[in-house]
């Protein structure tokens, strides 16, 4: 690891682009943030190695790392991982992105009766991309609830950032399958699989190359936490340019936001491949212009 924040800004200038469209950034009500970094403080022991949040601090200085690190317009992702607290979580949410106009306006669900009301509701008040988070809520992509957001954000084009991969460890429904049978019956829904689907990355980029609207973002791939790359051939994703967006998982990662830039680049797949990744995929997905 060699890249700090501060050489981020003379190599997106040399790259040409304006800055970097971040799918996969966290801003949370703060008893839920406080909840998720406490998580993080106590996974250490059970994955076998420490997670030190490096960007615990305020709302305000978060975003303001964000501005000087050349993001030009973030997510603000929160997930619901139980029933009833999907629409509180919305509704700080709805006030974040009031207070914070380059972020985008998110919004999270949960398989209840309730989602298929609130989901286009929220669609119709203006929100551009949703959270769900399979390992965490422990529910099935393709539960029947779901059907109704499913239709909603498929008939509205508002993506869906998906934790549906197995990794860190696996859940009870994570894995390609379920998102394999929603796409057989939504064929255009904007998901967007979080962390390439890792482990399982060679069976979600089979999907995408099924499904057009389908989308894959690289948070926390190829980066030195890991002992092990991912398993994924990187020539793979040069063929997928146009379907992979940058995600990062600020602020909950354990080594500095340029890291993960540094690693793609160094895949080798060619400034072309980072300039679609970092600014042009995301920019057309949330009508970003410069």
């Amino acid at each position: 690891m060699t890249w700090q924040d501060a050489e981020l800004g003379a190599y997106l200038e040399r790259l040409g682009v304006p800055g970097i469209v971040d799918v996969h950034v966290h801003f949370m009500a703060p008893q839920v943030l406080a909840k998720v970094w406490a998580y993080f403080d106590a996974a250490g022991p059970k994955l076998g190695r420490p997670w030190p949040i490096h960007y615990r601090t305020s709302d305000e200085e978060r975003v303001e790392t964000l501005r000087a690190l050349g993001v030009r317009r973030f997510t603000a992702l929160s997930y619901a991982h139980k029933p009833g607290i999907a629409e509180f979580m919305n509704d700080w949410l709805a006030g974040f992105a009031e207070r914070v106009p380059d972020s985008v306006r998110s919004a999270t669900f949960f398989p209840e009766p309730e989602a298929a009301q609130y989901v286009p509701k929220a669609i119709a008040d203006g929100v551009r991309v949703f959270k769900a988070h399979l390992q965490v809520g422990e529910f099935a992509a393709d539960d029947p609830l779901l059907d109704p957001v499913w239709a909603a954000c498929q008939e509205s084009q508002v993506p869906i950032v998906l934790h549906a991969g197995s990794g860190p460890m696996p859940g009870p429904h994570t894995g390609p399958q379920g998102v394999a049978h929603v796409m057989e019956r939504f064929p255009e829904l904007p998901l967007v699989i979080a962390h390439l689907g890792m482990p399982e990355i060679d069976a979600f980029c089979d999907l995408a190359e099924r499904y057009p609207a389908m989308r894959l973002d690289t948070t926390m791939t190829f980066v030195d936490f890991f002992a092990e790359p991912p398993p994924v051939d990187p020539q793979r994703l040069l063929r997928l340019q146009d379907r992979i967006v940058f995600g990062s998982d600020f602020p909950n990662i354990p080594y500095p936001y340029a890291h993960q830039v540094e690693a793609l680049d160094r895949l080798g797949l060619g400034d072309d491949w980072m300039r679609a990744v970092l600014w042009h995929n995301g920019a057309a997905l949330f009508d970003v212009t410069p």
